[in-house]
């Protein structure tokens, strides 16, 4: 099985940043995707960031505010960089993914237990 860890969460003013980071760890054979949801209460869980190979998906709302990335040396850690952060981006933050497992090529979707984000001034 693969584990997620989400890390980075916290209390910020309007207009802040955070980084969330998201480590995999397991028997992982190979990653083909890593990414954020977010879920508000009283709303459902919604994609923020997603990243597959070398490609990027974002949510409208957080184009040109944030950025997913995997670390260089690590290709097991993801990064979301929260810049220029909005009361409406509170929300419980999960860290998701597909992977397929070692030595079956089982695929495995596990999600992380989540971090809160709280914008407020």
């Amino acid at each position: 099985q693969v584990q997620l860890v989400e890390s980075g969460g916290g209390l910020v003013q309007p207009g802040g940043s955070l980084r969330l980071s998201c480590a995999a760890s397991g028997n992982i054979l190979r990653i083909d995707t890593m990414g954020w949801y977010r879920q508000a209460p009283g709303n459902q869980r919604e994609l923020v960031a997603a990243i597959t190979g070398g490609t990027t998906d974002y949510a409208d709302s957080v184009k040109g505010r944030f950025t997913i990335s995997r670390d260089d040396a690590k290709n097991t850690v993801v990064y979301l960089q929260m810049n220029s952060l909005k009361p409406e981006d509170t929300a419980l933050y999960f860290c998701y993914g597909q992977f397929k497992i070692w030595p079956t090529g089982i695929v495995s979707t596990p999600w992380g237990p989540g971090t809160q984000v709280t914008i407020s001034s």
